[in-house]
């Protein structure tokens, strides 16, 4: 695996085989812009090919895991066709390439969590949260709608009724909350959460490999089986990126205000 194909990932190898991944943008909160999407999809399937790798820790650097998109990247994509095709068939990698990944990943979400990095912390294959952490999707907020990982997950980890609940109202949940609803794995102290993700990971490294990486291939089949709606979800929030809701939810998040949204009936 050749690190220096990477500019906003860092990597740090542990003892057994563990590759500690660090998002590295703390300046802008780890939000993701064109180039850090595009090195969070590519890098799974480094990590399933690395003979040096046998499990993966992701966390972000600084107070955030991730705070989702860059403003200015969702201001370039709306209403720019090229761009919008290129996404989706980018957040599709995202997506599959965790799911596929033959090694283990353990995501330590040691702040808030949106956009892609809610993504890459609610796929992986161990979640271990900060109970203060906040994570959600808020892509009605945005206008438009909930794609990159939502219709996949949610409703697997949380249940149909609260995933309607938090993907319809954008509202965001406590690292505490997710782990009582059963989103998360372990919530603890965010100063514990890193070290618990790593020695998680020592046991994962030391296991049996094949019975390990079998047995999280068969459990993602349920997330293959729900393929279809991923696909369906991804290609809805594509449109809205080609509609005014998105040009006003962008518009209105960099002046600090509550959208108003055309389709409700209120011009900005």
């Amino acid at each position: 695996m050749n690190f220096s194909d990477y500019h906003q990932l860092a990597f740090e190898r542990h003892d057994n085989g563990v590759l500690l991944i660090t998002i590295n943008r703390p300046e802008k909160y780890n939000a993701t812009d064109e180039q850090l999407h595009g090195e969070l999809a590519r890098v799974w399937r480094d990590v399933s090919t690395d003979p040096h790798t046998r499990v993966a820790v992701i966390t972000g650097a600084g107070k955030a895991f991730s705070a989702g998109g860059d403003l200015a990247m969702v201001e370039r994509m709306a209403g720019d066709h090229e761009r919008v095709s290129h996404m989706l068939s980018e957040m599709s990698d995202l997506v599959y390439n965790i799911i596929n990944c033959e090694k283990p990943i353990v995501s330590a979400i040691n702040g808030v969590a949106v956009g892609a990095g809610v993504v890459v912390a609610l796929l992986a294959d161990i979640a271990i949260c900060a109970e203060d952490a906040r994570l959600g999707d808020g892509h009605v907020k945005l206008g438009v709608s909930a794609g990159d990982h939502a219709a996949i997950i949610w409703p697997l980890l949380a249940g149909m009724a609260k995933a309607r609940y938090y993907l319809l109202t954008g509202e965001m949940v406590t690292g505490a909350e997710a782990e009582r609803l059963g989103m998360v794995a372990k919530a603890l102290p965010r100063d514990q959460v890193l070290g618990e993700s790593l020695r998680v990971a020592q046991v994962l490294a030391t296991g049996a490999q094949h019975a390990i990486r079998l047995t999280k291939r068969s459990l993602n089949s349920w997330l293959r089986a729900a393929g279809p709606t991923f696909d369906q979800s991804a290609a809805y929030e594509m449109l809205c990126f080609m509609g005014p809701d998105v040009v006003e939810g962008a518009k209105a998040l960099r002046e600090k205000r509550e959208p108003r949204f055309p389709s409700a009936g209120t011009q900005p």
